[in-house]
């Protein structure tokens, strides 16, 4: 369970400090070309490594489904949906509203158990915690009444 606690902890510190870099890379160039960068640099990297790891015995592909081949069309969506947001909401509170997001996203499937997934019994308790979530964003975004906001950024 540590193991599992790091690596998730590794994965939301690289998905802030990605969208950081994609937001600098966006300024220079443009949307769609932060996004084939972005992807594209992730496609070689990962390529190299499943050879080097696997070899061509890696790519054994024959056994997906046709459905979880669009994960790369959503990584798509997601990576020109950050660039995005965060030009308009600033780095710290687009991440907060992703990450509410994710966890209301996962609940809803957990809870439903869709798309070979262990359903994991809906609880008022983890809908609660959603909640308390949203309100922490919502907190953390905005200061007391008569002092400015935060952020610079509008829209």
């Amino acid at each position: 369970m540590v193991m599992g606690i790091l690596l998730a902890a590794s994965a939301g510190a690289a998905i802030s400090l990605q969208t950081v870099f994609n937001n600098k890379v966006n300024e220079k160039t443009g949307n769609w070309t932060t996004t084939v960068i972005a992807l594209g640099m992730g496609f070689v990297f990962s390529l190299m490594v499943s050879l080097l790891v696997g070899g061509l015995s890696s790519f054994q592909l024959n056994q997906l489904e046709t459905w979880y081949w669009f994960g790369g069309i959503i990584g798509v969506g997601v990576v020109f949906c950050l660039v995005q947001a965060i030009k308009r909401l600033g780095p710290t509170f687009t991440i907060s509203i992703v990450l509410t997001a994710q966890l209301s996203t996962a609940f809803f499937w957990d809870s439903m158990g869709w798309l070979g997934l262990e359903q994991i019994p809906y609880s008022f308790n983890k809908l609660a915690g959603i909640i308390i979530i949203i309100g922490g964003v919502l907190v953390f975004k905005y200061k007391s009444p008569g002092s400015e906001n935060e952020t610079s950024h509008s829209n």
